[in-house]
């Protein structure tokens, strides 16, 4: 038991060594797999050192500024209908969606599919426990949902108010999203978190804030054309629903958002923090 102890202290120690003796590459040469699984190590584990109000103000904030996307899609889509097709109209929603990921991943507010494989990956290298990032998680997701509610609440009132849509729209949207067998939502919550875990990836992989803005248009666009099911976005659109329209039930919404964010967990942390992880170790083995 102690040899297998000490192979596995001796592993970790190769990792951490690997970890540590990747530098930073030139500003012409792309990064290398190791330079970014350190970056996003490091930025992971500066999340668990903040303080928990810190955490919550940021995630409440990302969850507001993720409203923006939400608002954009209700005024396309208001000034599309009786215009072009239905189905049109729902491809056309992905030139707006991504508005609101690129204020949060820019502004550095801490969104929770976004922040999932970065926050698994301290977890993986053994810097964190489990319990710490479930806590953390947790606390992301509350303020997430939170600002949310607050931007629906407001935005539900102010776009009928301004003309520049109606509860029928906001009805409409959050029909769409639900409209589907839970395993559906499932999976494509699943896939939308490898998505976004992968957008984290490639954001830190990128050197410049030009090409960080193109990277997270056209991952966050692809969610919103194939109508992959994000959950804090989600939240907004079948919340609104929720207040404005009887066509959607507190049962449906709960079912879709529990759902939704255990599917984006799962896509995150799999699929992107412990496949790019692995990847990593082996080749250190090798």
């Amino acid at each position: 038991m102690s040899k297998e102890k000490n192979e596995k202290t001796q592993e970790q120690q190769n990792i951490d060594d690997e970890l540590k003796n990747s530098k930073a590459s030139e500003a012409d040469t792309a990064k290398s797999h190791g330079e970014i699984l350190k970056q996003q190590i490091i930025e992971g584990q500066e999340t668990y050192d903040k303080s928990p109000v810190s955490i919550l103000l940021s995630s409440l904030t990302a969850g507001l500024e993720i409203g923006f996307s939400y608002l954009l899609i209700c005024t396309l889509y208001f000034f599309l209908e009786g215009k072009v097709s239905e189905d049109t109209i729902i491809k056309s929603l992905s030139l707006v969606y991504p508005i609101g990921f690129i204020m949060i991943i820019l502004g550095q507010s801490i969104l929770f599919t976004e922040q999932t494989s970065l926050l698994t990956l301290p977890v993986l290298n053994k810097k964190r426990s489990l319990a710490s990032l479930l806590r953390l998680w947790g606390l992301v997701i509350l303020g997430n949902l939170i600002g949310g509610y607050l931007i629906a609440f407001l935005l539900v009132w102010f776009g009928p108010q301004l003309g520049i849509f109606d509860l029928k729209t906001i009805e409409k949207i959050a029909v769409h999203v639900t409209d589907y067998h839970g395993s559906v939502i499932f999976v494509s919550a699943i896939l939308a978190g490898w998505l976004m875990g992968l957008l984290s990836w490639l954001v830190a992989a990128s050197k410049d804030t030009l090409s960080r803005i193109l990277i997270i248009y056209i991952i966050t666009a692809v969610l919103a054309f194939t109508g992959l099911h994000h959950s804090i976005v989600g939240n907004v659109e079948v919340f609104s629903g929720l207040i404005s329209s009887p066509k959607i039930i507190l049962v449906e919404y709960l079912s879709f958002i529990s759902l939704a964010l255990l599917g984006n967990a799962l896509g995150g942390a799999f699929f992107v923090a412990l496949l790019k992880y692995r990847a990593f170790v082996y080749d250190v083995k090798g």
